[in-house]
């Protein structure tokens, strides 16, 4: 299985349990990793042919920027299953960072790997 990557997207959103939170955009950092097979666009050298990742990272960024959750893991499965609904993604590896949410670490956040990677 080939991999497709997106390094450390940049999404804002509304998210978090405190009131503060709710009234203000914080920006969430995401890592994606989808399983492809890109033969067929290294043969051709046709975008037609492979998973965009700038068309999955626009739905993404769209996506994340309606949504209101209040937890990352919801927001993050969200993500998920929109990955692999709209775009047929077998294989996802996610990773979905919040900066600063806790005093003393750089980021926090969750890793979700969904479907099977040959």
């Amino acid at each position: 299985m080939d991999i497709i990557f997106i390094h450390e997207l940049r999404i804002e959103v509304t998210i978090g349990v405190h009131p503060w939170e709710r009234q203000i955009r914080q920006t969430l950092s995401l890592d994606l990793e989808l399983g492809a097979d890109i033969r067929q666009a290294a043969a051709t050298d046709r975008l037609d042919d492979t998973l965009n990742y700038q068309a999955v990272a626009q739905r993404v960024g769209e996506f994340a920027a309606t949504s209101t959750f209040r937890l990352v893991e919801t927001l993050g499965e969200r993500i998920a299953e929109l990955l692999q609904q709209e775009f047929a993604a077998l294989w996802l590896r996610l990773t979905l960072g919040k900066p600063g949410a806790v005093r003393g670490a750089r980021e926090v956040g969750i890793i979700i790997e969904r479907g099977c990677r040959d």
